[in-house]
């Protein structure tokens, strides 16, 4: 399974990658601002997201249409 970001770039499991659109967290009172950069991604059974830790948040899943690879 391919898992590309917002760019068509190949992600790989570790990777980092760039928030380019400011993300509210369900759940909590979070935002994520643009340009922020998750570090050690994971990828899941899906295409379309990964799992991530942030800073703040544990156990994030993201829509990689809203990533670019660093």
């Amino acid at each position: 399974m391919d898992v590309k970001d917002s760019n068509g770039t190949l992600l790989n499991e570790g990777d980092a990658v760039q928030l380019i659109k400011d993300l509210k967290v369900k759940g909590t009172s979070t935002t994520l601002k643009r340009g922020t950069v998750v570090k050690n991604i994971r990828l899941t059974n899906n295409a379309d997201e990964i799992e991530c830790r942030s800073d703040k948040i544990k156990g994030l899943v993201l829509k990689t249409c809203f990533l670019k690879k660093v």
